[in-house]
């Protein structure tokens, strides 16, 4: 895929993009079809589209990045939880092949029933 054909490669497109907070290797954006209020999203700067193919060094960037991100919602929106996800391959829903990670604030009431959290996306297996 050219740099110019992804949605996320392109971290400067004020159109597409509400980035809030940036470091060297990532940056965080508003998610433009929100679950919940502060639904954002953790995009790398460099194009990848697996967790696999991050290096040492921005995955080290990543989780300190992800405190700080989760801080800022906190800050702002006094979530009562969170779901943190990852899409990754299309028979997993990514419909944007550059790696993105979901953080999701949950809110006590924001569904009837939130046990098994992402757990619920599919039916469990019967048998394994």
């Amino acid at each position: 895929m050219l740099k110019n054909e992804c949605l996320f490669c392109d971290e400067k497109n004020t159109k597409q993009h509400r980035v809030f907070a940036t470091n060297p290797f990532f940056y965080a954006r508003w998610d433009n079809f929100p679950v919940n209020k502060g639904h954002a999203e953790i995009v790398p700067k460099r194009h990848v589209s697996s967790l696999s193919e991050l290096t040492k060094k921005e995955w080290g960037a990543l989780f300190d990045f992800l405190k700080m991100v989760k801080q800022f919602i906190d800050n702002m929106y006094h979530p009562d939880g969170y779901n943190v996800g990852i899409n990754e391959g299309e028979a997993a829903g990514q419909t944007i092949l550059h790696l993105h990670i979901h953080i999701i604030p949950r809110y006590k009431g924001d569904v009837e029933n939130p046990r098994g959290g992402v757990r619920n996306i599919k039916k469990p297996l019967v048998e394994y």
